[in-house]
């Protein structure tokens, strides 16, 4: 059994993302990063980086980063400080730096040293193919393609230090006769449209949907790719609610309202948990008999730690 943990960060004008995915195989990945210091319910970074530690001992580790943009890379030098990321993989890119940035230092010290660039169709030992018992990780990247005039504008942009979005990759992973996921980062909607018109006869159907930019407006997915792409569920990220396009509510978890989310991938069901209790579920997720509230006794009394929200079949 796999997991997927997507974190949440509620509070503020400015909401990270940042998930991990424990595979059935002998490997770890992280995706971006948010790891703040001080009070509040986005100031987790000791949490997360001990919950990182647990979960991924023992296994291959990599860090992806679809852009550097602070709500993305915030703590990276905790992070590689405490997890040491060995593996980074991030699309190639020379945002200028700022001395005064200790995460973006670190991230422009990790393109430098470790980077293993992403583009499309890129193919690695225990990322994608598998040459010992690790296994691999079913991770592909559809974008971006390096030769595409949009996306190459959108590279000039990030090197005056301009819009960082429009560089993020469309990746997938994928669960051998099971689910499929797939992230874009904060990637806008006119870069989405680029990605459809170039590969519109060769996008992937998935079942699990991460909203590009955190369910933002900007990042509205345009029609003719969400019908490619034919997503069962939908996951909007932590944004002020008046930025957030919510699309089909039947459809749709709002982490807003449903705080760190957890999917167990069993064969082709997975069974999906919140930290809040959510009462508006999504039409996809039915009820699986022994499925239920994960929870804890403390001094003789229950505590919910997840609420079970539905199982997904795919």
């Amino acid at each position: 059994m796999s997991i997927v943990k997507s974190y949440s960060f509620p509070e503020g004008d400015i909401r990270g993302d940042m998930f991990y995915i424990k595979h059935g195989s002998r490997n770890f990945t992280v995706i971006d990063c948010y790891l703040k210091d001080g009070d509040g319910n986005n100031a987790r970074k000791d949490e997360i980086i001990k919950e990182i530690k647990n979960e991924s001992a023992g296994r291959v580790c990599r860090f992806i980063s679809t852009h550097p943009d602070n709500d993305h890379i915030a703590g990276i030098e905790y992070l590689d400080d405490s997890w040491e990321i060995t593996n980074f993989y991030a699309v190639d890119n020379n945002r200028p730096t700022d001395d005064n940035d200790d995460s973006l230092t670190r991230y422009h010290w990790l393109l430098a040293n470790k980077n293993f660039a992403i583009k499309r169709g890129i193919r690695r030992a225990w990322l994608n193919e598998t040459n010992d018992e690790n296994g691999c990780s079913g991770i592909n990247f559809m974008w971006p393609d390096l030769e595409n005039e949009k996306f190459k504008q959108a590279l000039k942009l990030v090197s005056e230090g301009k819009e960082v979005n429009n560089i993020c990759p469309i990746f997938t992973y994928s669960i051998e006769n099971g689910a499929t996921y797939m992230w874009m980062g904060d990637l806008e909607t006119e870069m989405q449209q680029a990605y459809y018109d170039e590969y519109k006869n060769n996008i992937p159907q998935v079942d699990i949907l991460f909203q590009p930019h955190h369910g933002r407006k900007s990042g509205a997915v345009p029609n003719d790719l969400l019908e490619a792409l034919n997503p069962k569920l939908i996951i909007i990220g932590n944004a002020p609610s008046e930025h957030i396009d919510y699309g089909d509510s039947r459809q749709t978890i709002t982490q807003n309202a449903a705080g760190d989310i957890r999917f167990e991938n069993d064969g082709k069901e997975v069974h999906i948990y919140t930290k809040n209790k959510i009462n508006n579920k999504p039409t996809c997720l039915k009820a699986k008999q022994g499925k239920g509230n994960i929870t804890r006794t403390v001094y003789g009394f229950s505590i919910v730690d997840w609420y079970y929200a539905g199982t997904l079949v795919v």
